[in-house]
């Protein structure tokens, strides 16, 4: 069980910050959706997020129609591009087949050293110098950047996304010059706008939990995210409001300083966390939950209610997919990892619950009127399409959960 010290910083967490810890302990990744007017806020609240709460360099990939692959492998990285000849004199190719074609191995995880001169004298003794060199003069190795928020993935192009889903599954990417491994503490967050549809007096109707309206996520790309949240822009953003706070008490010429650090100063270029400023959520502490999520036991009853959820979210007739095995087992590791952040050791009914809303919310896909099961046996398609009007994802989910019983 974890101590009541960690257990406390997570009760202080807001939303989006559990959905990004979550998302760490189990080393997945997530959906999360907002407005389309307060996108922008949405991304730098995650900024935030990534060198405040967690201390992890972050890049920003924003998507449109006319990305191209070289244009999001390249935003992913944290530097900046030596030119070929030197790379290719500094990385020659192997004749091993255990090495890359860049010659370093694949799983090189971890965030780039200053160089350092060798200590052995004579020719060749020396570290490789780096692939990427900055204007300040010290080599660096070339890495992504341990939080990647891809906003409006889904208006990037079938391929762009593709790629995403390689670098999801085999956390690395090509670039024309080498092959970069994503780091240990490795988090893709989708940003996604969603204003809702339009109805014919032209009032604007939104779900909570609606597949996004501005560009849709490919399908096996959109069953890979582990975990998916719709953010309310009156939830308000925790960070965004602290630096305003701090801003307005600068304004005035007060010397009173907060407490803790922080303020707009507290990120630098490049997305990087400010050094000498602890982090909210050390690795250790979500290698800590982790491990407790992994021995978290679940009775054979609650199992049960786990599974009759997923056959009745099959079986409801305004599902028209989502329901898959990757979202079970997402289901499992989702219910198990809930469990410590509540100081438990065991898997409860009401957290299966919470953890159906968390799952299903970006995967299940409204059936059309057109496509209802029920109209194979005569049913009337004006009477099918009053009975689709305005449901959801959530409105689904939550009719799943009232229908299913709950063992005592």
């Amino acid at each position: 069980m974890a101590d009541e010290n960690l257990l406390q910083r997570v009760h202080d967490l807001s939303d989006l910050e559990l959905a990004a810890l979550l998302s760490l302990i189990a080393r997945e990744h997530c959906v999360i959706t907002t407005p389309g007017d307060a996108l922008d806020d949405l991304v730098e609240e995650l900024k935030l997020i990534s060198t405040r709460t967690f201390g992890l360099s972050y890049a920003v990939v924003d998507c449109n129609p006319d990305t191209t692959l070289e244009d999001f492998a390249t935003s992913l990285l944290l530097g900046k591009p030596q030119p070929q000849a030197q790379a290719q004199r500094t990385t020659p190719r192997s004749s091993s087949p255990h090495l890359t074609r860049t010659g370093i191995a694949s799983n090189d995880y971890f965030p780039p050293q200053p160089a350092t001169p060798s200590s052995s004298g004579g020719g060749g003794g020396g570290a490789p110098l780096s692939p990427l060199t900055p204007t300040g003069g010290s080599a660096t190795h070339a890495h992504i950047a341990h939080v990647v928020l891809a906003r409006n993935l889904g208006l990037a192009p079938k391929a762009v996304q593709i790629q995403a889903l390689e670098l999801l599954r085999t956390r690395r990417i090509f670039t024309r010059t080498s092959v970069h491994a994503a780091p240990k503490q490795f988090l893709f967050v989708a940003a996604l706008a969603d204003d809702g549809d339009d109805d014919d007096d032209g009032e604007q109707h939104q779900q909570r939990g609606r597949r996004p309206g501005g560009g849709r996520l490919a399908p096996h790309l959109n069953d890979f995210f582990y975990v998916g949240h719709w953010h309310d822009p009156e939830d308000g953003f925790a960070n965004l409001e602290d630096d305003g706070e701090e801003a307005e008490t600068a304004s005035t010429g007060s010397v009173v300083k907060k407490g803790g650090g922080g303020g707009a100063g507290s990120v630098v270029a490049g997305g990087f966390p400010e050094e000498g400023r602890d982090p909210v959520f050390s690795e250790l502490d979500i290698a800590t939950l982790a491990k407790l999520s992994r021995e978290v036991q679940v009775d054979v009853d609650v199992l049960r209610y786990q599974m009759n959820i997923v056959s009745f979210l099959r079986m409801h007739r305004a599902v028209a997919g989502g329901i898959t095995p990757t979202a079970t087992k997402h289901f499992e590791q989702l219910m198990k990892s809930l469990a410590p952040l509540h100081g438990l050791d065991y898997v409860t009914p009401s957290l299966v619950g919470l953890a159906a809303r968390k799952v299903y919310l970006h995967r299940v896909d409204i059936v059309t009127p057109e496509k209802e099961r029920s109209m194979l046996w005569g049913s009337e398609l004006a009477a099918v399409q009053s009975i689709l009007e305005g449901i959801g994802p959530d409105d689904v989910i939550e009719e799943v959960l009232a229908m299913v019983p709950a063992p005592l």
